[in-house]
């Protein structure tokens, strides 16, 4: 069953090519900055929030967060949890992810199991997602014990994200980790979609519009960023991004 969340992505897609999401981490910002960042990504035309980080502690912090966010902005705000602390009832949807390529089972389908209940409680939708950590030792790889795939093993990704749509999973998320030293190879977003037919999210190390528009080229659905965001001029850089993006776009139906 598709949520209302989800038909909302899924349009955005269809309608744009290719797609831009904020993501905002809770435990390097407090409630009113995460509002102006959502506000200022809003007016360049992201498509969503989405809010989550890999160290994430406290969730009356989080809770805080995503209130004042959901009060900023009308689009959708959509929890990343790294774990059921990184859950909030004032958030639209989550995504509910498996980290594929984990060597504790407890993040491929442990915290999901203690996490249902709690979902079900806040009446949150939840969008299933296969999470894999591609590249070097990011935070999200230690905290989750991943066994991160190589740049240069594409195929290796590809199997994972064949994993995902087999097991139902309704999107891919290919992520290199915050602060990465390099993307997602384009290769190996090409690889992925030739095997998936689930839209494919690609995050991680992505500093310029030059870099987003790569991204879309080789294949990426949805294109997330979050460090550059924090570091730079929200308005300024989303828009560039975004831009970047749909010139992908419009040249591919050119």
């Amino acid at each position: 069953m598709v949520g209302r969340v989800e038909e909302y992505l899924l349009g955005e897609i269809e309608s744009a090519g290719a797609i831009h999401i904020t993501l905002i981490d809770p435990e390097k910002t407090n409630p009113s900055a995460a509002s102006r960042v959502a506000r200022e990504a809003e007016s360049s035309r992201t498509a969503a929030i989405m809010i989550g980080g890999s160290t994430l502690a406290s969730t009356q912090h989080l809770d805080k967060v995503v209130k004042a966010t959901k009060e900023a902005v009308d689009l959708p705000v959509i929890l990343f949890p790294n774990n059921i602390t990184g859950i909030s009832r004032h958030a639209d949807a989550l995504w509910f992810m498996s980290l594929l390529n984990s060597g504790d089972p407890y993040f491929i389908t442990g915290a999901q199991v203690l996490s249902a209940p709690i979902i079900r409680r806040f009446k949150l939708e939840a969008i299933p997602l296969g999470y894999v950590i591609i590249g070097e030792g990011s935070a999200a790889s230690v905290v989750g014990k991943a066994y991160p795939i190589p740049y240069n093993q594409p195929e290796l990704a590809a199997a994972h994200a064949l994993a995902a749509q087999y097991l139902g999973m309704h999107f891919v998320y290919l992520e290199a980790g915050s602060g990465a030293s390099q993307t997602v190879p384009s290769e190996m977003i090409r690889t992925v979609k030739e095997f998936v037919q689930i839209p494919v999210i690609v995050g991680g190390g992505i500093k310029t519009g030059k870099q987003a528009r790569a991204i879309a080229v080789a294949g990426a659905d949805i294109i997330v960023t979050g460090t550059i965001v924090e570091e730079s001029k929200v308005k300024e850089t989303v828009n560039d991004l975004v831009k970047n993006i749909r010139y992908h776009t419009r040249t591919k139906k050119a």
